[in-house]
């Protein structure tokens, strides 16, 4: 924005930031790496799907110590969770119960088993 105040304008880079309300270093400062964020996006993607019970950890130390890639681990993460991938949550793992016996021992009304007779001297 800045850039085309400039060339229409024909205006200083100092005046036309002050004008837009941005530094200098803003205005000078240009992203070189945008085009490596899809690649390692690509390489996210990839492992995920490959290794699914991989977290975080263990995808950027896969791609630092394994693949060489010098990334820095707080920008592979940003990517990680713009893709959503820190959202994935593990099923949990139940337990096959099997069904209970039916209660057995009790032939008529008002009969309770003999459980329910213990003394405490008898636990002793």
């Amino acid at each position: 924005m800045a850039l085309a105040t400039i060339q229409r304008h024909g205006i200083s880079v100092r005046f036309a930031c002050v004008c837009m309300g941005i530094s200098e270093s803003c205005y000078h400062c240009q992203s070189k790496l945008s085009d490596e964020n899809s690649v390692i996006a690509d390489w996210l993607l990839r492992l995920t799907t490959a290794q699914k019970r991989w977290g975080f950890g263990l995808c950027f130390l896969h791609l630092r110590n394994v693949k060489g890639f010098p990334w820095n681990h707080k920008r592979v993460y940003r990517i990680y969770r713009e893709l959503e991938l820190n959202l994935r949550i593990k099923p949990k793992r139940r337990l096959r119960r099997d069904k209970p016996d039916a209660l057995s021992g009790l032939t008529a009304m008002n009969q309770v088993g003999r459980w329910a007779f213990t003394t405490n001297l008898e636990r002793y």
